[in-house]
């Protein structure tokens, strides 16, 4: 079976292993994002599927958009029986979703009809979600909503961040990938419809949302830094300049919101309950414990965070 993988991102990585390394499948293509300038010198970086597909000699093609006929042409000379496509960020067209023989399979990180979208993982964390897992679906010209095929779970753990979350997916996503691909070939996978109206959308996280709102519960609170490790990062002021908050935990304690309960161990008051923070950074500062960012600035219990 001819396969053409669309990636971008270090989630798809695992996918694309297993497809060379564990199953009998050829990848005659990989397509992915073009390169971008990273940092603050604006290097111009590949894409981790690209330097994944390089490893293994496979072509790699990066074209800024799968629209027009050229590029439909061009998918259907490699004679898929699959495109797969994982985290690739861009939308394909009905030309290329009609291409191959069994359609093109997505492997979405999340338990569909929910968290329809682009941060799945980080929705989920963020908004206190106790199960989430991969779902392999027959993609239509919709966002999301084909038909779905296989669903694996996973619990996710209480201090678990977004990232490590991330991580756990992207290997479940593998081992979906292998399973579906093996059933649609042997038909013996049934596609089942999505619920509409069990479905939520789950929208690119931006940096307007970092900033912490100390009158929520401390759950609220603990989960939102949770979800937003790696990237953005929850964050709230201290003296006019930006404190990220990288981890926490909810531990005992009530008070006036944001308000210092302790300094050894860093206990902040939310709205309902308290959590301790563990690690932070100061604008213009290295990451640090909490307990030494205290110790360095010399907070006292009953201050205020802003």
């Amino acid at each position: 079976m001819n396969i053409v993988f669309m990636g971008t991102p270090d989630f798809a990585v695992p996918s694309l292993k297993a497809l060379v390394e564990r199953s009998k499948y050829n990848v005659t293509a990989v397509y992915t994002q073009p390169d971008k300038p990273v940092g603050r010198k604006k290097i111009l970086t590949p894409p981790d599927v690209k330097v994944c597909a390089m490893e293994y000699g496979i072509e790699v093609r990066q074209p800024d958009s799968l629209k027009g006929d050229e590029q439909a042409q061009q998918i259907s000379a490699l004679e898929p029986d699959v495109i797969v496509v994982i985290a690739y960020g861009k939308i394909l067209p009905e030309s290329v979703l009609s291409i191959p023989k069994y359609g093109c399979i997505n492997i979405h990180g999340s338990l569909l009809p929910k968290y329809r979208g682009a941060a799945p993982i980080q929705r989920a964390v963020i908004d206190g979600e106790k199960i989430t897992g991969v779902t392999s679906m027959l993609m239509d010209k919709g966002l999301d909503t084909g038909d779905m095929l296989i669903s694996r779970s996973t619990k996710i753990l209480p201090e678990e961040t977004a990232g490590e979350l991330f991580d756990r997916l992207s290997q479940l996503g593998a081992e979906v990938l292998l399973d579906t691909l093996e059933q649609l070939e042997n038909g013996t996978v049934t596609p089942i419809k999505q619920d509409n109206e069990k479905s939520n959308y789950a929208s690119m996280l931006s940096k307007e949302e970092c900033i912490i709102d100390w009158n929520l519960s401390a759950q609220a609170v603990h989960n939102k830094v949770r979800g937003m490790n790696p990237w953005p990062i929850a964050v709230t002021m201290y003296k006019g300049k930006k404190l990220k908050i990288y981890r926490t935990k909810i531990t005992q304690g009530s008070g006036k919101s944001a308000a210092v309960l302790s300094v050894k161990p860093p206990v902040i008051a939310c709205g309902n309950g308290a959590v301790e923070l563990l690690e932070v950074q100061l604008e213009g500062k290295n990451r640090m414990s909490a307990e030494e960012f205290f110790r360095g600035q010399r907070i006292e219990k009953g201050n205020v965070l802003e």
